[in-house]
């Protein structure tokens, strides 16, 4: 059983996390909430719909007495992907639900939300879990509702500005010299390691191998990418994958999304959360796909860094500060001193690594459509690491696997680089 000051800080978590997500979609028009400007992203509206549908489905169904949906309809439409939750909607049709409109869509979130609060103290332990299950995924969520945001209003020719306030990766006043730090090398343990909160794709925590390497100390700038887009990065083809080459040709690609040209034609701008504004040189280059990413590092003589080098060296680090853990908490050996050199790992761009989205030895998934979480999804895609400037404070760990196929870039994707030493 929880316990109940475990249960009140639960409550207030999800009370909390439903209060953010409503936030976020403050000031959007119900048209602004319904469309999506390509299949990879939802409506607003759908994430709204689809977070207050996993408490419904998965919660309220089992647990609270006497409940009635709020629309039986509502099941077909918001399911994402869960087959055992049986048929739904296609992903690329969301843009099409111009009904139930924002105000209905929110009239479902008060009443499913509503609902938690008044059978929550009557909830067995594995529901309560399941809550707490539900609060990272509409945390994910959040994050996905800011970018797909972005891309919508990226994709009308009026550039509207979204909120000014909200996300944008940060930009130091003075460029940092990049150095190299030296990874620890021989067997590490990685995954996480029970304490707390992990989304099952962290887990079993298990041993590998680190040959010897060395981290970029931060990532990749706007202007050493100018400098990549200047030798002609993007028309040669010995430094792509195949694969990705292929993409580039076929998609025209020749800069990161949303870079815009100013009326010399050069490269001068960028569009964001707060609208178009002028490409800042020294600050992280964001919006690049695994195939960009990968190519840069060839060029520039580097490579990606593996998952395991990424999160050994980030163990070391605070989430939330980026520093070394504070005196309250583990202390760092002095042969580990070099990590306090490495910036930017958490909070401003999530970063590619070499890694494919792979099961850790010894991984099963839970049983029934919880267990279709993670799991199914291991296959073609490559693990990114530290959250964004987009992502929920306090949501990333070291042990965090973020995941995306390698040519997608509408997501706030930046590139530390790495090399064999």
């Amino acid at each position: 059983m929880v316990d109940l000051d475990t249960g009140k800080l639960l409550l207030a978590r999800f009370v909390s996390v439903r209060a953010r997500t409503e936030q976020l979609a403050e000031g959007l028009s119900d048209a602004d909430a319904s469309v999506q400007a390509m299949p990879d992203a939802s409506p607003t509206k759908w994430h709204l719909a689809h977070t207050t549908w996993f408490f419904e489905a998965f919660v309220l169904r089992e647990g609270a007495a006497g409940y009635a949906p709020f629309d039986s309809r509502y099941h077909y439409l918001f399911n994402s992907y869960y087959e055992a939750e049986g048929p739904r909607l296609a992903r690329h049709l969301r843009g099409l639900l111009t009904r139930p409109s924002l105000e209905k869509v929110m009239e479902y979130r008060s009443c499913v939300t509503e609902a938690i609060r008044t059978h929550f103290t009557g909830l067995p332990s594995h529901l309560l879990e399941l809550i707490e299950l539900g609060c990272h995924h509409e945390e994910q969520h959040q994050e996905l509702l800011q970018t797909d945001i972005v891309n919508l209003f990226g994709s009308n020719p009026l550039l509207p500005a979204w909120h000014p306030e909200e996300p944008g990766a940060s930009v130091s006043s003075e460029p940092s010299e990049l150095r190299w730090v030296a990874g620890r090398c021989g067997a590490v343990e990685i995954g996480h390691d029970g304490a707390g909160f992990a989304f099952d794709c962290e887990t079993p925590r298990h041993t590998t191998w680190l040959a010897p390497h060395a981290l970029a100390s931060r990532l990749v700038t706007n202007a050493e990418w100018r400098a990549f887009i200047d030798a002609g990065g993007y028309q040669n083809a010995d430094l792509w994958l195949s694969d990705g080459w292929a993409w580039a040709k076929e998609n025209l690609i020749e800069a990161p999304l949303y870079w815009r040209r100013g009326v010399d034609g050069d490269w001068s701008g960028q569009f964001g959360p707060r609208g178009t504004s002028a490409l800042v040189g020294h600050a992280p280059v964001r919006h690049v796909s695994y195939y960009e990413a990968d190519a840069f590092a060839r060029w520039a003589g580097a490579r990606l860094p593996t998952e395991a080098e990424w999160e050994t060296a980030g163990s070391h680090l605070h989430p939330l500060t980026g520093g070394f853990p504070g005196p309250s908490e583990p202390g760092i050996p002095e042969a580990n001193a070099p990590y306090a050199f490495l910036q930017q790992m958490y909070g401003e761009l999530w970063q590619w690594t070499a890694s494919a989205y792979l099961p850790y030895p010894g991984f099963r998934p839970a049983a029934g459509a919880v267990g279709e979480y993670n799991g199914k999804f291991m296959s073609g895609q490559f693990v990114l690491r530290g959250g964004s400037c987009a992502t929920p404070r306090g949501h990333v760990r070291a042990s965090y696997r973020n995941f995306f196929y390698p040519h997608q870039r509408w997501q706030f994707t930046g590139v530390r680089l790495a090399k064999d030493l």
